[in-house]
């Protein structure tokens, strides 16, 4: 197995001295430890190694939450085991020694945990195996970069802080030479870490950037969003720096998106699907069925693209933000854009934000398009001109609360994950709105504490 004889060889010969043992947490986060090269080596790699349940029922300040059926007080929060799954085994260039494998999570008999996200992505792709489809995948993740630290950031309250650039930088070379400090490192120790970067550039924000990995299965895809976006992080505080992937820092700039890009592919053959020259639309029959299963279901799955209330500010009208649930070819004004030929034929949704758990947000895309398929839904016409001003047509949920009452009242989350799952997912969507309620902004406070 080659990810477990690269880590094995590292301990080896010296070059290995810290294995990080991480899987997904609820908000898309690598958690789990650290462990030391002879305990990994006599245990962790054969038997993996335990750690508490309560990981997939907090909240992102890792409060312990209510309403889980998985995991709560009641059932005194016990272990869960975290597999290493070696084909993700990586070195980490910019934690020097270090090495990364995320793991399955199972309980101590060895079933798996249907509700962790990596097992409820799993649990997709198999229903796409078990119908003839391979699915291939891509996530482009903006972020908003800062000259003030983390720790700067934080004595702030988050606030007058200093964006990387004055100006918008969409596409500029002359404003991102003067950051490439930080995304030469990105790019070059991403490849380096087994994370295929295409391209960086500056996006339509203040100090926003877009960095392209290369399409993948669609696990391997999330695996890497997962390791690229701590990564990213990690590097921009190594270099004095910030950088955030919320939705919407800020309502005064655009928003942080996460495209995320979609194919079937024969699982026998591997030949691709989604094509059809002949076709008006340009895609096959099953290609057609897929995106109209996207459409059917994009409000009842927003809350996997959008899964914090602030991912809800980004949904502006003019703001390269979709609001309509439309399609069109190449068409960067609606909710889905069909782009690419032949084989790079592909939907790219436009919904979800920087916020996603990348494995909810492709489980949620195969989900849906799976249901189209099964339910033989008919493709709409594509939608021609601006979506944002158009008429009589369904809109992505303009906030958290709508988006809960879809996912609660859901068909398609009912029927592709199973009521386990879509238990875990709506008590999470909750909690969320039940934590925002108990707190007031600055906003409410500057314009009711004198005026009301």
């Amino acid at each position: 197995m080659p990810g477990q004889e690269l880590i094995a060889n590292g301990i080896a010969d010296g070059s290995i001295d810290t294995v990080v043992l991480a899987f997904p947490d609820m908000h898309g986060r690598p958690v789990g430890k650290r462990v030391t090269p002879d305990f990994f080596s006599a245990h962790v790699a054969e038997h993996g190694i335990e750690v508490c349940d309560y990981l997939l029922a907090v909240d992102i300040d890792m409060t312990p939450l209510p309403g889980y059926r998985f995991a709560n007080w009641d059932l005194g929060y016990g272990d869960v085991v975290a597999h290493p799954d070696f084909s993700t085994a990586r070195h980490i260039p910019w934690l020097p020694g270090t090495a990364m494998v995320i793991g399955d999570l199972t309980d101590e008999a060895g079933t798996p945990v249907e509700v962790s996200p990596r097992q409820i992505l799993r649990r997709q792709i198999a229903r796409a195996v078990e119908r003839g489809f391979r699915v291939s995948s891509a996530t482009e993740l903006e972020f908003f970069l800062f000259r003030d630290t983390y720790e700067e950031a934080h004595a702030k309250g988050w606030k007058g802080l200093t964006p990387h650039s004055q100006t918008i930088e969409d596409y500029q070379l002359l404003q991102t030479s003067r950051e490439e400090y930080i995304l030469r490192r990105i790019r070059h120790e991403m490849c380096a870490a087994d994370i295929p970067v295409e391209f960086s550039k500056g996006e339509a924000g203040r100090g926003q950037h877009e960095v392209n990995v290369t399409y993948a299965g669609a696990l391997e895809t999330a695996d890497r969003h997962l390791v690229f976006k701590n990564g990213i992080k990690e590097i921009a505080a190594q270099e004095g720096r910030a950088a955030t992937f919320m939705a919407k820092w800020t309502m005064d700039d655009v928003g942080s998106s996460c495209h995320v890009h979609n194919s079937l592919w024969d699982s026998t053959t591997g030949e691709p699907l989604m094509a059809d020259a002949a076709h008006a639309t340009g895609l096959s029959t099953v290609g057609r069925r897929f995106l109209a299963g996207q459409l059917h279901a994009a409000r009842q799955l927003a809350w996997c693209a959008a899964p914090t209330l602030n991912s809800y500010r980004r949904y502006v009208p003019g703001s390269w933000a979709p609001t309509a649930v439309v399609w069109g070819e190449d068409n960067r004004t609606c909710g889905f854009r069909v782009v690419g030929h032949g084989a790079g034929r592909r939907i790219e949704s436009r919904v979800p934000g920087a916020d996603v758990n990348p494995y909810l947000v492709v489980a949620a895309c195969i989900a849906a398009g799976l249901y189209g398929i099964d339910h033989e839904l008919e493709l709409p016409e594509a939608y021609p001109t601006n979506a944002y001003t158009a008429a009589d047509v369904p809109r992505i949920p303009s906030t958290l609360v709508e988006a809960i009452a879809e996912l609660a009242g859901s068909e398609v989350a009912a029927e592709a994950f199973g009521p386990d799952v879509h238990h875990h997912l709506l008590n999470t969507a909750q909690q969320e709105w039940e934590a925002a309620n108990r707190h007031v902004s600055d906003w409410e406070l500057a314009r009711n504490f004198e005026r009301i």
